[in-house]
C-alpha cells in the first residue's frame, strides 16, 4: 500500500511539472472555443486524453527498449504550431485587408487538439520513458490513473482560466490576432525545450 502511495505521489509530481506548459495551450483552446466555438469543449478533453494516451504509450514502448521516436526528432514537433500559427496569422492580415475578420480557432476538431497535445508534450517521453522502465504494472496503473485525473484538472484549470466575460469579449475582438501569435510562441518554446537554439548557437 505505502509503496502504490509513493507512486502516486511521484506521478503528481512528474505530471504537473512536465504539464505545466500545458495549461497555457488549453487555455488558448478554451478562448478560441469560448471566442468562436472551435473547437468544441468536448473536443478539447478528448483530444487532450488522446494526445497524452499516445505520449504514455510512446513512453511504455521506450521504456521496453522500442523507441519510436527518436530524441534529436522530436524538435520536429515544434513545426506544428508554429505553422499553424504563422498560417492563421496570414489568414488573419488577409481578412483584414478585405475589410472581414477572421475566427480565432487555430486547432479545429479532434484531430487538431490531439496533434497540438502531443506536439506540445513530445519532450515530455523523455521523463516518462525511464519511469515506466523502472516500475511495476501496479505502479503503472496507479500512474496512468493519476494522469488521467491530471488532464481532468488541467481541462477545467484551461477553460477556467478564461471564464471572466470581460476576457472572453476581448478574444472575440482580438483572438484572430493573439492566437495564432500565441501558438507561434508554443513552436518556438517547443524548439527550445528541445535544445534546437542550443544547437544551433
Amino acid at each position: 500500500m505505502d509503496a502504490l502511495l509513493a507512486a502516486a505521489g511521484a506521478s503528481v509530481v512528474l505530471f504537473a511539472g512536465t504539464n505545466i506548459d500545458d495549461i497555457v495551450v488549453l487555455a488558448v483552446l478554451s478562448a478560441s472555443s469560448r471566442a468562436d466555438g472551435q473547437p468544441r469543449r468536448w473536443q478539447i478533453w478528448a483530444g487532450q486524453y488522446a494526445g497524452i494516451t499516445v505520449l504514455v504509450l510512446v513512453s511504455v514502448a521506450a521504456g521496453k527498449g522500442l523507441t519510436l521516436v527518436p530524441g534529436h526528432w522530436i524538435w520536429l514537433l515544434g513545426l506544428l504550431p508554429l505553422g499553424l500559427g504563422i498560417a492563421k496569422l496570414i489568414t488573419a492580415v488577409r481578412d483584414r485587408r478585405h475589410g472581414e475578420q477572421a475566427d480565432a480557432a487555430v486547432a479545429r476538431g479532434l484531430p487538431g487538439v490531439t496533434a497540438i497535445t502531443i506536439a506540445n508534450g513530445g519532450d515530455n517521453i523523455a521523463a516518462y520513458t525511464p519511469v515506466f522502465a523502472t516500475i511495476d504494472v501496479s505502479a503503472a496503473i496507479v500512474t496512468v490513473a493519476v494522469f488521467a485525473a491530471g488532464v481532468a484538472v488541467w481541462c477545467l484549470a484551461g477553460w477556467w482560466l478564461v471564464s471572466h466575460h470581460h476576457l472572453t469579449g476581448a478574444l472575440r475582438r482580438w483572438g484572430h490576432w493573439v492566437i495564432p501569435v500565441v501558438y507561434m510562441l508554443i513552436g518556438l518554446y517547443i524548439f527550445a525545450k528541445a535544445g534546437v537554439f542550443t544547437r544551433a548557437f
